[in-house]
């Protein structure tokens, strides 16, 4: 079964991956490592041994030759594995969970091509660099499943200092990510929550006799007038949204929500240059 669904998973990755360009990356900065950045005029302050006299010789002005940041982070990925994540209001439509391991597992490609070390929450991939460590992730991806009705976000496992993206439909217990968040905020982790949602859990399409259920099927409720409850599943679903942006604001992190029926490659950049202000 893995390996039916392993090669498929990578393959969409990278190629979501391809998509963005690298140059955007956050390690592009001013720092220690090898390679040349940029040069820039000298500031009050700046030491003489920090001058690049032969570029300074090409003028009057005196200039200083900067290396780019070259420092690895380590980055946490969080994939809700839940039931509610394999919902889809579509049959043309992948579920949630899908589109949550992609969008994680392209991150990881984006970020572990440019030196990162990347890992799972948990014990089951810890944060590595290189490109073994993307077959490892899509593996566990593949894999990944649980019994709950809605996930649990986990704190195990993150680095001190380091990054974290939290993919979930965020519909259970939000007791737990607030959890969760308090302990990264601690280790000073800082990092991005994706709410993915299906356009039906957004829109609530649904008018006369409807039977809801849970997708592991421990909820149940019918009604002859699913239109009158619109309003009230709307209201409920925007207070939620409000939490999460509270809870996000509170730690210093980013928030987001990522429909399903959406490009892929949207959600992607948007992890990314979350992530880069997450620096």
């Amino acid at each position: 079964m893995l390996g039916q669904s392993l090669p498929p998973l990578m393959a969409e990755a990278e190629l979501l991956a391809a998509t963005v360009m690298m140059g955007e990356h956050g390690r592009r900065r001013a720092g220690q490592g090898d390679e040349f950045w940029q040069y820039r005029p000298v500031n009050a302050g700046d030491s003489a041994r920090l001058i690049d006299w032969r570029r300074s010789a090409r003028g009057d002005a005196h200039f200083v030759r900067e290396r780019e940041w070259q420092a690895a982070q380590s980055v946490t990925l969080w994939v809700d594995p839940a039931k509610s994540m394999a919902f889809s209001g579509d049959k043309a439509r992948a579920p949630k969970s899908d589109r949550a391991k992609l969008l994680a597992l392209a991150t990881a490609v984006l970020l572990l091509r440019a030196g990162e070390r990347v890992g799972l929450a948990g014990d089951a991939a810890p944060p590595r660099p290189g490109r073994a460590q993307i077959v490892k992730l899509a593996a566990v991806l593949s894999g990944a499943e649980e019994g709950a009705e809605y996930g649990v976000p986990s704190a195990t496992g993150m680095v001190s200092h380091g990054r974290a993206l939290f993919l979930s439909d965020f519909f259970g217990d939000l007791t737990a990510l607030e959890a969760a968040l308090t302990t990264a905020a601690d280790r000073g982790v800082r990092g991005a929550l994706v709410q993915v949602l299906d356009p039906a859990e957004e829109e609530f399409p649904f008018s006369g006799r409807t039977i809801f259920e849970s997708m592991g099927g421990g909820m149940r409720h019918e009604t002859q007038q699913a239109g009158d409850l619109r309003a009230r599943y709307l209201a409920r679903l925007a207070e939620r949204k409000d939490r999460l942006a509270d809870l996000a604001r509170a730690v210093g992190w980013h928030v987001t929500t990522h429909h399903t029926g959406q490009p892929a490659q949207a959600g992607l950049l948007w992890i990314y240059n979350a992530l880069q202000g997450g620096r």
